[in-house]
């Protein structure tokens, strides 16, 4: 260690101080004093420094502001050495103390407002203290309004006002917004701040460019929220009527004295005008005014009414809709819905009204905001709006409110939110069919589902005295449960439980049980096949086994005309016998028996007819040929008749196929042939190299062939042998 600013090192002749200004944390540890001698000998001592550090809460701001609902984080950073135990002070619980010593309150509320303390301890020295912490707790702003749409007539001097109504927490401030554009105080516009959160825009002396939408729009520092207003404004000779049910209406026209009111109604959108005969329809007319007046009006009232005026110089029509307004009506018929922590559920609220109401839903009096909080969430339609809630905690079960308002009046419709639970135990648990290896299981449904279906039942099942229970599903729903693989006259034991979304259920009374011991097999049941040729095949189809697999079947057979049996033995695992070689025309008696380790089955007996020998030929040169080769064979043979006939066609009357192919040969021969000569003469001759191709010649008829001694040649005919006699 050298001297510095805030080190300073003094030695002596017998003595060395080490000096520290200004001593910091990192100043602590262990510091060695060594000292050498005129001899060269060394020693050398250890100090060890500890710096104690005040306890100091470091920019600790209070208040701390949090948005309602979020997980709010009180910070609380004290340091202190050696390192502090921190403490948090406050009338409620549901907080936890974060490793940094911060506080976190989990889905802080309004009513986790007020002051905490942190306290902070060193025991080693017995120092304390603390500081109090202002938490307010933020609530974005909820608006609604009372009416959603509104009706005026242009240049009549007419006000509307539009009401908003905001909570939140710091109150929320309240603009009014048309086109984008933020509405200031004016001749034309009155902004008025009310108790209760009521906010008011008043519009004087509308005229026809007022009509559209108007946006309440309010603000604080946890969020913002907006509504939309409309105003619709009519012309001077407005044609649309907003009246109440079970209220009277009145409508004015300026015709003259001859008027015929009608209403307009389709039925299957083919258009029908009527008079009107309705007893609660009344028509006067005065100072060259009618009226029509409807009491006690009903939602079938809704539609078109025409005004026709009459006169001497022509007539005009007048067209007035009359809608009917009333107030919000429930179409819902669900009011109790189940769900469990970490499930969602959707609570729907279905709403018919005119005008459209504007629906809100409140938890224990408190409005849920329309961007939801951290475990719910809002859909909205036309006419419907849906909670999603998925609870994390008891608090989130209960009642949740909807209310629906239009201009007409306010409805309410209460939801309740259950904790479902898991389903009872079913009963009447029986066993049926029970073998060997296999049982079957049957139980009635439980009486309580726990407010979720059922989504399938877990069967248990284990030998007497075996603590491993083993698990069996049903398929979906079904109240039967196949068991297999169980072991030969064995006693066990079954249970049975449900299980829905939440969990399973409590399980059913143990029955108990015991399987079949091994016997011998039950006798097969055989079908036959008559085979190829001399050969039978019987089909064995197994039943019953006894417990224990089929070793082999044995098969005797013999004709009803014999007495000894012929014995053939089959695998069991093979599923028929071919019984060859038998006798044609013969009827046949069969015994089969099953048989396992255990012994031999009962035998199952059987009977077949062999035919009479079919034919030979046949059988040997067709039986293994299909269709198409028989075809082939018979083109071939016809092919082969044809060619002989041809050939008997040349060689006895010079004519036929190949008489033609020789002709036109042998035409081409002479007409380049070198033999002239022979043709000249009239000879038929072969020629000298050994060719045995005929040269024919061509006489006239007057021409006669001779022999060597000048005789006539008799050329033969068709009676004429083609040898002469020996």
């Amino acid at each position: 260690i050298v001297s510095s600013q805030r080190v300073a090192l003094h030695t002596g002749e017998d003595s060395s101080r080490l000096t520290i200004y200004n001593a910091e944390v990192e100043d602590a540890g262990i510091y060695r004093c060594q000292a050498t001698d005129a001899q060269g000998q060394t020693q050398e001592a250890t100090m060890v420094l500890e710096m104690y550090q005040k306890l100091t809460f470091r920019n600790v701001r209070s208040p701390q502001e949090f948005r309602h609902d979020e997980a709010a984080e009180v910070v609380c950073d004290v340091i202190a050495s050696p390192a502090p135990a921190v403490t948090w002070f406050y009338q409620k619980g549901r907080f936890q103390v974060l490793p940094n010593n911060n506080l976190q309150i989990h889905k802080v509320t309004k009513a986790d407002e007020g002051v905490y303390r942190c306290e902070a301890r060193v025991e080693a020295r017995g120092e304390i203290d603390f500081v109090d912490i202002e938490v307010v707790v933020n609530v974005p702003p909820v608006l609604s309004v009372l009416q959603q749409s509104f009706n005026a007539t242009a240049d009549y001097q007419e006000s509307v006002t539009f009401t908003c109504i905001t909570s939140g927490s710091p109150n929320p401030e309240v603009t009014w917004h048309r086109k984008g554009q933020q509405l200031e105080r004016s001749d034309q516009y009155v902004l008025n701040t009310m108790e209760a959160g009521r906010s008011t825009l008043t519009i004087r002396n509308i005229i026809q460019g007022d009509g559209g939408d108007y946006t309440c729009r309010a603000t604080n520092k946890a969020g913002a929220e907006e509504r939309e207003l409309f105003l619709k404004v009519f012309g001077e000779c407005s044609s649309m009527f907003f009246v109440g049910i079970h209220t009277y209406v009145m409508t004015l026209s300026n015709c003259s004295k001859h008027v015929k009111w009608s209403r307009v109604t389709f039925n299957n959108y083919n258009q029908h005008i009527m008079s009107f005969s309705d007893g609660r329809v009344d028509v006067r007319g005065r100072h060259g005014k009618s009226m029509l007046t409807i009491s006690g009006v009903k939602l079938t009232d809704l539609g078109r009414f025409d005004c026709e005026a009459l006169s001497r110089i022509g007539g005009h029509q007048k067209s007035m809709f009359l809608d009917i307004e009333y107030m919000p009506k429930f179409q819902t018929n669900q009011t109790i819905f189940y769900s469990w922590e970490g499930n969602p559920v959707n609570i729907s609220c279905d709403v018919k009204s005119n005008p459209p109401a504007t629906m809100l839903w409140r938890r224990e009096r408190l409005t849920i905001s329309a961007e939801g909080t951290a475990n719910t969430r809002i859909h909205t339609t036309d006419g419907k709006s849906l909670l999603e809630v998925t609870p994390v905690s008891d608090r989130d079960f209960g009642r949740y409110n909807c209310t629906a308002r239009n201009n007409i009046g306010v409805k309410y419709q209460e939801f309740i939110l259950a904790q479902a639970d898991v389903p009872s135990n079913p009963y009447s648990v029986r066993l049926s069919a029970v073998s060997q290896r296999i049982a079957t299981v049957t139980f009635m449904k439980p009486d309580s589902h726990g407010g979720v279906p059922i989504g399938h039942y877990l069967v248990n099942y284990k030998e007497v005295g075996s603590q491993d229970w083993r698990d069996v599903k049903s398929h979906g729903v079904q109240t039967i449960v196949l068991l297999t693989g169980l072991e030969p006259n064995t006693t066990y034991e079954v249970r049975v439980a449900a299980v829905n979304g939440k969990g399973q259920g409590e399980f059913s009374h143990t029955e108990s049980f015991q399987t079949l011991p091994i016997r011998e097999p039950s006798p097969p049941a055989v079908h036959g096949q008559r085979g190829m040729g001399k050969t039978y095949r019987l089909g064995l189809v197994k039943q019953d086994d006894g417990g224990m697999p089929i070793v082999e079947y044995i098969v005797k057979y013999k004709t009803d005309k014999e007495e000894q049996w012929m014995t053939k033995l089959v695998s069991g695992q093979h599923d028929f016998a071919l019984l060859q070689p038998l006798q044609w025309n013969m009827r046949y008696e069969v015994e089969i028996t099953a048989r396992n380790v255990k012994g031999l089955s009962e035998p199952t007996f059987y009977q077949f007819f062999m035919p009479q020998k079919p034919d030979i030929i046949a059988d040997s040169l067709f039986s293994g040929l299909g269709l198409g080769p028989v075809v082939g064979l018979g083109l071939v043979g016809f092919l082969l008749v044809l060619v002989v006939v041809d050939v008997s066609c040349y060689f006895l009357r010079q004519c036929g196929l190949l008489m033609c192919i020789t002709r036109k040969l042998c035409s081409k021969k002479t007409t380049t042939s070198g033999k002239s000569k022979e043709m000249e003469e009239g000879k038929a001759a072969y020629l000298g190299d050994g060719s045995k191709d005929p040269i024919v010649e061509m006489r006239t008829e007057e021409e006669r062939i001779t022999n060597h001694d000048g005789s006539p040649v008799h050329e033969p005919n068709e009676t004429t042998p083609l040898t002469e006699p020996e």
